[in-house]
C-alpha cells in the first residue's frame, strides 16, 4: 500500500527562543519537507499560547507557498467560528490566484482560544450568536463557488482565481458526520482523540464513500530508540502541562524528564487501538503508521512533530521520508 506523507506544523516555540524564530523555523522546515518529498504542508491556528506561534495561518500559508514550488500548502486549519466566511473566501481565493493548484483551505470547528481571546476576535465586541459553524462552512463554500453576481450576493475576488480545496478538520465522530453530510474532504486528528479514530473514519466513509479521508498523527523519529525517547519527552511534558493550563514554550528533554518525574505522566496508562503518539526509530514509527493507515484504508497520513530542537524536528521528518521512500519534491505533481 502506497502512503503519502504530509506535514502539520504548529510552529512549536522552543524554550529560550523568541516566538518569531518559530515562524522562521516553519519556513525552514517547509523547504526541507519539499526536498524530502512530502505532499502537503499545513499550518495550524492557536491563540494566546506561548508554546505555539501561529495565530494567522493565512499569512504563513502565503509565505510558505512563496518559499516553495511544488508542495501543496494550506491551513490546518482556519478557525472559522471567529471569522467572516466571506473574508476567508477572499483571502484564500487571493492565495490560489498567486499559487494556483497548490492551496488547501482546512477549516477547524473549535475556537483554539480562551474566553478573553475568543471575545476579542469577535467582529463586534460583545456580540453573541450568529450562524453555527456548519452554516458558516456552507456560506464559505457558497462564496468560493460563486463567480458572477446573483441575488445581490457578495463576490469574493479575484473571480478568475482557482477554488482552493476545502477540507473540514475534526477530532470526533460529530465532525466526521458533518464533513460527510456536507460532502467535504475530511482530516481527522488522531493525536487529539485517538479513542475515536476508527469510529470517525468509518462514520465519514458511510456518508462520503467517494472521498478519501486523511489522518493526522504525532510522530517523533530518531536514529536510535534512546534518542527518540529522549526527544519524545518534550511532547509528553507539553501534554501534561495542558491539563494544568500551562502553555509555556516547549521544554528541552532534561526539563521535560524532570517535570514528568515530579508530576507524573497522564499518558502512562493510556490504551488505544493505536498509541496517541508514535515514537522510535524510523522502522518502528513506520510500522505504526502503516498499521494505522492499512487498518483504516487511508492513503495519506499527516505528521506533526513537537520537540525542543528544531534540527531534531527536521531530522525526524527526514528519517520518515527515507523510511517511506518518498520521491524528491521535484518529481511530484501538485494535484490533490
Amino acid at each position: 500500500m502506497s502512503i503519502r506523507l504530509s506535514v502539520l506544523d504548529q510552529a512549536p516555540v522552543p524554550e529560550g527562543t523568541p516566538q518569531s524564530q518559530a515562524l522562521a523555523n516553519s519556513l525552514d522546515l517547509a523547504r526541507h519537507a519539499e526536498s524530502f518529498g512530502y505532499h502537503r504542508y499545513w499550518v495550524a491556528e492557536h491563540h494566546a499560547m506561548y508554546s505555539h506561534a501561529i495565530s494567522a495561518p493565512e499569512i504563513l500559508v502565503g509565505a510558505i507557498a512563496a518559499a516553495t514550488s511544488t508542495l501543496r500548502v494550506g491551513s490546518g486549519g482556519v478557525l472559522l467560528g471567529h471569522y467572516s466566511p466571506f473574508k476567508v473566501a477572499e483571502t484564500f481565493r487571493t492565495l490560489t490566484a498567486l499559487h494556483p493548484g497548490r492551496i488547501d483551505l482546512g477549516i477547524g470547528r473549535s475556537t483554539g482560544a480562551n474566553e478573553i481571546e475568543t471575545a476579542a476576535l469577535r467582529p463586534v465586541p460583545g456580540a453573541l450568536g450568529g450562524p453555527s459553524i456548519d452554516e458558516r462552512v456552507e456560506q464559505l463554500r457558497g462564496h468560493l463557488e460563486r463567480r458572477s453576481a446573483s441575488h445581490r450576493s457578495p463576490l469574493a475576488v479575484p473571480l478568475d482565481a482557482p477554488t482552493p480545496d476545502l477540507w473540514l478538520l475534526g477530532s470526533s465522530p460529530s465532525s466526521a458526520v458533518a464533513a460527510g453530510r456536507a460532502d467535504l474532504d475530511y482530516a481527522f486528528a488522531h493525536f487529539i482523540n485517538p479513542g475515536a479514530t476508527r469510529q470517525s473514519i468509518d462514520a465519514y466513509r458511510q456518508l462520503a464513500p467517494g472521498r478519501s479521508p486523511i489522518v493526522a498523527v504525532t510522530a517523533v523519529a530518531a536514529d536510535t530508540e534512546a534518542e527518540a525517547e529522549r526527544l519524545y519527552s518534550a511532547q509528553r511534558a507539553v501534554r501534561n502541562r495542558l491539563f494544568r493550563n500551562d502553555v509555556r514554550p516547549i521544554p528541552p528533554p532534561e526539563t521535560a524528564l524532570a517535570e514528568l518525574d515530579r508530576f507524573g505522566d497522564i499518558l502512562r496508562n493510556e490504551h488505544f487501538e493505536w498509541p496517541r503518539y508514535f515514537w522510535g526509530t524510523p522502522d518502528r514509527v513506520g510500522d505504526q503508521i502503516r498499521s494505522l493507515a492499512q487498518a483504516l484504508g487511508v492513503e495519506e497520513v499527516v505528521i506533526v512533530t513537537t520537540v525542543h530542537d528544531h534540527r531534531a524536528r527536521v531530522r525526524s521528518y527526514e528519517l520518515l521520508a527515507g523510511e517511506f521512500a518518498l520521491s524528491p519534491a521535484a518529481l511530484q505533481d501538485v494535484t490533490p
